[in-house]
């Protein structure tokens, strides 16, 4: 979707990778650098079980198929809407959701914006407090497992959610922000408060730069 490195998953370039198995990606930042947002004890489990754990599955399904040298973005992409393919799938987008997912967090949150994100945000928003709102709403409203999204969708910004696994690649949207609103991503640290989390983390956390630079 024209996302550059670290923005894509470590190997989408050329849409195939070499013949080996996918590998988790190492985090952007130590364990214990989003506190007290998100625990050292969330992310150890979230980056180092559930995320590793899409990774291992993945790995485990595709030898053997013809889509076994696929990369990542491409594995979504040929395989969503797919029944026969719904598992290899699930663990691909959700492995590169997580990886997508922990670069728009950053320890070193600043508060002004880059100017072509923020002329963007303006035209389709009004403002960074309206485009929080919206986020906010739709990552606390969404029914169950998944994820809140911020798009670019033509020339235009926009809030859209997704659940479980999905994500906006299938639907030629490209991502800019995400935020995990599976119960993993919380429930260490703010049990069945998800509005304390996702405000916590839209105030407190978003790497505004990574952001602006997707939309290159």
């Amino acid at each position: 979707m024209g996302h550059k490195e670290p923005r894509r998953s470590p190997s989408t370039d050329a849409g195939h990778a070499p013949r080996a198995a996918h590998v988790l990606p190492p985090l952007p930042y130590t364990t214990d650098a989003l506190e007290p947002v998100i625990s050292a004890e969330t992310l150890s489990f979230h980056y180092g079980k559930h995320h590793k754990a899409y990774v291992d599955k993945l790995n485990e399904l595709l030898p053997g198929t013809t889509l076994a040298d696929l990369t990542l973005e491409a594995l979504i992409l040929r395989t969503a809407g797919q029944e026969e393919h719904v598992a290899i799938f699930n663990n691909a987008a959700q492995a590169w959701n997580h990886t997508f997912y922990w670069h728009c967090l950053t320890p070193n949150a600043a508060d002004a914006i880059p100017a072509t994100l923020s002329k963007r945000i303006k035209n389709s928003f009004g403002d960074l407090a309206t485009l929080k709102k919206e986020f906010a709403k739709a990552a606390i409203e969404q029914f169950g497992s998944g994820w809140a999204w911020l798009v670019l969708d033509g020339s235009d910004l926009r809030i859209t959610n997704t659940a479980n696994a999905d994500d906006p690649l299938p639907k030629h949207l490209r991502p800019l922000l995400t935020l995990d609103v599976w119960e993993h991503a919380y429930y260490l640290d703010y049990q069945n408060q998800r509005p304390d989390y996702v405000h916590a983390v839209l105030d407190k956390l978003i790497n505004w730069e990574f952001a602006a630079a997707n939309l290159a």
